[in-house]
């Protein structure tokens, strides 16, 4: 079993809960945060000592208070994790249940384990820690479906802050500007205006207005 594991969730009770459940598995040290640039800046540390966290367990949404955040989502933490620590093993625990976020987590974050919190959370939650152990990827039995059906839809990191732009109020012009400037492909405005075609296409947008709530509904920005 995993000897050292960090816990990121800004609800006390929640942490609590995986906590002892860590303990009975057998975990000799674990770490609560309810912060995540509190987990990004122990497991950095424990890099540079020497002594890595093996498993991070973390929500996704955490509610902004009266403290500034680096990272404001455990999707951003993960985000940033996997630049420099790849053998980190990652179980996310959330509510969460949209396919293409979970796609996203699994395929280009690689995280090893999502449990949907719910009535029968912790127990599932327990089987992914000791799957993921073993080497395993571990899905909440009744998301699974979810993550193997077969879609046409696509959406990664270009899009993502190709709309995030759109949602702050900048033109296709400033977009394809921007991108020019730091060096993002594709930057031409006929390629944005295609991109955002098939976009508006895919989410069965109206317009662009229409595609940024679409996809700020989803959870994708």
């Amino acid at each position: 079993m995993f000897s050292k594991a960090i816990i990121s969730d800004d609800l006390g009770i929640v942490n609590k809960g995986v906590y002892s459940l860590l303990n009975d598995l057998g975990v000799n040290e674990i770490t609560q945060v309810q912060y995540c640039d509190d987990a990004y800046l122990k497991i950095k540390k424990a890099l540079m000592d020497g002594k890595p966290y093996q498993l991070l367990i973390t929500d996704l949404s955490f509610k902004t208070d009266h403290r500034e955040q680096r990272f404001d989502s455990g999707e951003n933490l993960i985000k940033e994790l996997r630049k420099s620590i790849l053998d980190l093993n990652i179980i996310v625990y959330s509510v969460e249940d949209r396919p293409l976020k979970l796609r996203k987590l699994i395929g280009a974050l690689e995280v090893n384990g999502f449990v949907n919190k719910g009535r029968n959370g912790l127990l599932e939650l327990n089987q992914a820690i000791q799957e993921v152990f073993k080497g395993n990827t571990y899905v909440s039995p009744h998301l699974r479906n979810m993550l193997h059906s077969q879609t046409s839809l696509e959406f990664d990191d270009f899009d993502a802050l190709l709309i995030d732009l759109l949602s702050k109020g900048n033109s296709q012009e400033e977009i394809s500007a921007f991108f020019k400037e730091n060096k993002i492909s594709p930057s031409s405005l006929s390629s944005i205006e295609k991109r955002l075609n098939k976009l508006r296409t895919d989410f069965k947008a109206n317009n662009v207005v229409h595609l940024v709530s679409i996809v700020k509904d989803l959870g994708l920005i």
